[in-house]
């Protein structure tokens, strides 16, 4: 009987031995000369154990070293949690859940962790969650959490990282681990954070997520490396019972007559070039052609800056500041997360309602500091761009104010996550988009709606 032996090597799973030609001839599996073995990825690891399962050959895996481990926590899945943990058993134990912010998809993962009892990297994007992960296993498993980030290299049977820590180290530990998690997974589309996934040998693996699908399908790729999506919710699905009943209020405003001019003029510069190219704008290539041509077309380069302009005017303009105004009064008994489009308008809105800013700028300790302030209710409003769209806990929150934003569906709905916690008293979260009338941005967001 042929015999074949599976050891792990840089991100790959060589094979020595006589391959019979079904396995060989896999589109995975490469023969490696210089060797005289062969190769495949190592996230094809389980695909070619199960392959060789089904063939007559004898098999000697030494590729993967993840012990079984022994954990219980003392969490209670609610009904929802309960059934998308066994789509991804149902799936193999690969597959990404799309779940709504604040529905609990860390309880899920520490649920998988405990269900398959087996070495376990998560892979997170951020050092704030990296922190919480920790926390919550801290707390639920009595073993120690090994930690890659943060200004620590330690690994343990459960080891937290953060996705850039993961790429560095993924060729050296890709066979330590059993069961991958992948927080905010859909950072995995990425070019560089994708060979985290390829390196790593982990047969199980487990993608968690708001928001799957991303505007340049890079999601196709992330579905190749961890699974299609198994189980999905959006925040409708939970509003009312697991999370906050939800309203959502588009506030219309004009532009002065000064700004009308101006963006006008604008507008008018780009599309005049548009009309004069063979660039429609309907695709992100499109747009990256758009983008080369400015190196060398001066008209392309100033069609470029005069669309920059348009929208700063759109999400800079007056009318938006006094409406925030209004909503603040309106509101100054709520904890409101106030989202603006640009760092320097942030801290312009900051100075002129004297309310905390927290931007990419802003230092971890004055984060956590402000972040505290507003859980505890020394403020009641936070102002930012994209900082807390994702991978930082933050404060229960019931009012959101959008003053601008990109058209992606992903990032408004990782903004309306962030007021859904559920309340005490049942009370309904409210999200304004301020929109300016007769812009470009009033119709993305009529198209995001």
């Amino acid at each position: 009987m042929t015999r074949v032996t599976l050891t792990y090597e840089d991100g790959t799973v060589r094979i020595e031995g006589d391959l019979p030609e079904r396995i060989a001839s896999l589109s995975y599996v490469e023969r490696d000369e210089r060797s005289k073995t062969w190769r495949t990825p190592a996230y094809r690891y389980d695909a070619l154990g199960r392959a060789l399962s089904e063939s007559s050959v004898t098999v000697d895996d030494h590729a993967l070293d993840a012990p079984t481990i022994d954990v219980s926590s003392t969490y209670r899945l609610r009904d929802y949690q309960r059934k998308s943990l066994e789509a991804w058993q149902a799936a193999g134990e690969r597959g990404v859940l799309e779940l709504p912010t604040g529905s609990g998809k860390t309880v899920i993962g520490i649920a998988a962790i405990e269900a398959l009892g087996r070495t376990t990297l998560i892979v997170v994007p951020t050092i704030d969650l990296l922190e919480q992960w920790r926390r919550e296993l801290q707390t639920e498993f009595d073993v120690p959490i090994g930690q890659l980030g943060g200004g620590e290299q330690r690994i343990e049977a459960i080891t937290v990282s953060t996705y850039d820590s993961a790429y560095l180290q993924a060729e050296e530990i890709g066979d330590r681990f059993g069961l991958v998690i992948f927080d905010e997974c859909h950072h995995l589309g990425g070019e560089g954070y994708r060979d985290i996934a390829r390196l790593l040998a982990a047969p199980a693996r487990l993608g968690l997520t708001a928001t799957f699908e991303r505007p340049d399908d890079a999601h196709e790729v992330v579905a190749t490396l961890v699974g299609e999506p198994v189980y999905r919710l959006d925040p409708d699905d939970l509003a009312g019972e697991h999370l906050a009943a939800y309203d959502i209020k588009r506030l219309d405003v004009d532009l002065t007559a000064e700004e009308r001019v101006e963006y006008e003029h604008n507008q008018e510069t780009f599309t005049e070039y548009l009309a004069s190219s063979d660039l429609n704008l309907t695709s992100g290539a499109d747009y990256q052609e758009l983008v080369i041509r400015s190196g060398s077309d001066p008209r392309a380069r100033e069609a470029l800056l005069a669309k920059e302009r348009a929208r700063e005017i759109v999400r800079t303009a007056d009318q938006k500041v006094a409406t925030l105004a209004t909503l603040l009064d309106r509101h100054a008994d709520d904890r409101v997360i106030v989202f603006a489009a640009t760092t320097d308008f942030v801290y312009r809105l900051s100075e002129r309602f004297l309310r905390p800013a927290i931007t990419h700028e802003t230092g971890t300790d004055e984060r956590r500091e402000i972040l505290r302030g507003f859980r505890s209710g020394t403020y009641s409003t936070v102002i930012t761009a994209n900082v807390l769209d994702e991978g930082v806990d933050v404060p229960d929150a019931n009012v959101a104010v959008l003053l601008a934003g990109s058209g992606s569906q992903r990032e408004f709905t990782q903004r309306l996550g962030r007021i859904l916690r559920p309340t005490d008293d049942g009370s309904r979260a409210l999200l304004y988009e301020v929109v300016c009338a007769e812009t470009a941005e009033q119709r993305v967001a009529r198209r995001r709606r």
